[in-house]
């Protein structure tokens, strides 16, 4: 590591990083409303195509609905085969959540510069990021640094919600031949190793409309839901406590029901937000939640029924693998600091790339977890900065270089 920081040309790259440029680049993505739904994340893939165009840098961008694209670029590394070839592949998403219902302060769409804060909506989560990555890439090939492995970026659509980007990418195999992962998803720059699963249900009880001064002549689908959320507080998940994650959770997150007010409801309906630790078997919940359903319903003459509308697994690289423990040392040289791994409840495209590329996953990112999804969301730009500096360094460390 010591040689890499050391090295001139790993310096020039280091020292060519530009605020002006680096904050221009993040503006540009944020002024892109790419709010999910219905997402648009087209107009996001072809600014960071443009952008890499510009450096020198060929980047496709890939369709994958109508007005939904996805974006892949890479530095071809000099290794003699693929199979001595490492293959670094950055990741992020394009897409953000919604600005809610709630006033801004500063314009969600605007990147206004407050101090060392740059607010807009997916400063944090996770357009910060997306671009602290490209722009890394940027500068190694502007440095003329000569990579042994090959670095890809993958920019995704729809993280926010289905991993619609990632499956396609996966799908289509277009970095099946990674070695590592780094996904920059809000961390305040610290290396998460792990984090929850998410099974999403909707959760529908039946009953029988009767006018609203006979309810013994009809069906109360909202009784039936209301009893069903009442045994779920006392529900026992089968877990194994996580090192780093702990143990699940369940939010019961909206619910729905009733004609008006004189009218016995005959549908409701729930959406529940379960998030599970390694080791938890989804199927094996949705029976148990079946079963506790189904006993509610029943006496009352109700029908039920459980749609799963999310299943994404739990993802989680040893602490000990030599990949986790080069990025341990590269945040060790570049800021002087002894960081150790942690785990993040929110979940990732790490869900949909774990199981199909078995490779290590980092989580790290510039932005602040606890900023995502709020209100006059904001980056530390100081912070956004160090991000590109380790993504340049991490890249030169784990793929190596040329020597000129």
């Amino acid at each position: 590591m010591k040689a890499v920081m050391t090295n001139p040309r790993v310096q020039k790259a280091i020292e060519m990083i530009n605020e002006q440029e680096a904050i221009a680049f993040l503006r540009e993505l944020i002024a892109i409303n790419s709010v999910n739904p219905p997402g648009a994340e087209t107009a996001v893939a072809e600014a960071i195509q443009s952008h890499l165009a510009q450096a020198g840098i060929r980047a496709e961008v890939d369709e994958v609905e109508p007005g939904r694209s996805n974006v892949l670029a890479k530095l071809k590394g000099t290794a003699a085969s693929n199979e001595e070839q490492r293959i670094l592949v950055f990741s992020g998403h394009l897409d953000t959540v919604p600005t809610g219902n709630i006033p801004w302060q500063h314009d969600p769409f605007g990147g206004e510069r407050v101090g060392n804060k740059l607010y807009g909506r997916g400063t944090t989560d996770m357009k910060g990021g997306v671009a602290a990555m490209v722009l890394a890439m940027e500068y190694l090939h502007r440095a003329g640094i000569k990579l042994q492995g090959t670095l890809r970026f993958a920019g995704t659509l729809g993280e926010e919600v289905d991993c619609l980007g990632a499956k396609a990418v996966a799908t289509k195999r277009q970095i099946d031949d990674a070695t590592a992962m780094v996904i920059s998803e809000p961390s305040a720059n610290r290396p998460f190793i792990a984090h929850k699963g998410a099974l999403w249900l909707e959760i529908v009880t039946y009953g029988k409309t009767a006018h609203g001064s006979m309810p013994d002549q009809g069906i109360n689908a909202i009784t039936a839901m209301a009893r069903y959320i009442h045994e779920l507080e006392s529900y026992s998940f089968t877990y194994e406590e996580h090192s780093l994650l702990g143990g699940p959770t369940m939010n019961v997150g909206v619910i729905q029901g009733g004609v008006k007010t004189n009218v016995v409801p005959d549908q409701c309906t729930l959406m529940l937000d379960i998030r599970t630790v390694p080791g938890q078997v989804h199927a094996a919940i949705i029976d148990e939640l079946n079963e506790l359903l189904a006993s509610v319903c029943q006496p009352l003459g109700a029908c039920c029924e459980i749609r799963v509308t999310n299943d994404l697994p739990a993802v989680t690289t040893a602490a000990e693998h030599p990949f986790i423990a080069l990025s341990q040392e590269t945040i060790k040289h570049l800021w002087g600091t002894e960081v150790t791994v942690s785990g993040v409840n929110y979940y990732t495209d790490g869900s949909i790339y774990g199981p199909h590329l078995q490779v290590p996953i980092l989580i790290c990112g510039p932005g602040e977890p606890t900023l995502a999804h709020q209100p006059d969301e904001w980056i530390e730009i100081d912070r956004y900065l160090d991000s590109i500096r380790f993504y340049l360094t991490l890249a030169v460390a784990y793929l190596g270089m040329v020597d000129e």
